[in-house]
């Protein structure tokens, strides 16, 4: 998946076109994410010993990982990434295609 947990991403398409927010969850085999204030639902649930009342929640539910970009800071936009080797830690990270933004230097 060209993103993964913690990203800052921006969606594409949907009900929640142009929100912005954090990948809470990912789920690779699926080729879906869950992120922060997208795609809210309400669920019904029983009453149990963790939540003794109840009730209607709210919580986001997965959407299509095609559906989502990585926000770049330096074009204040979604953008697609390339691959880099970084010779220095001997890994591959991720790099703005427009600016060359390293995603994944830490």
């Amino acid at each position: 998946m060209h993103v993964k947990k913690d990203d800052y991403v921006i969606v594409l398409s949907g009900k929640d076109k142009n929100k912005k927010g954090k990948i809470l969850h990912s789920y690779p085999k699926k080729n879906r994410v869950t992120v922060e204030g997208v795609n809210v639902i309400k669920k019904h649930q029983k009453p149990s010993y963790a939540n003794p009342d109840g009730g209607i929640i709210k919580k986001e539910g997965p959407i299509h990982a095609s559906n989502v970009l990585l926000f770049c800071e330096n074009c204040e936009k979604g953008v697609r990434t390339r691959a880099k080797i970084d010779e220095e830690m001997k890994k591959k990270i991720r790099v703005c295609v427009k600016c060359g933004y390293e995603f994944d230097k830490s």
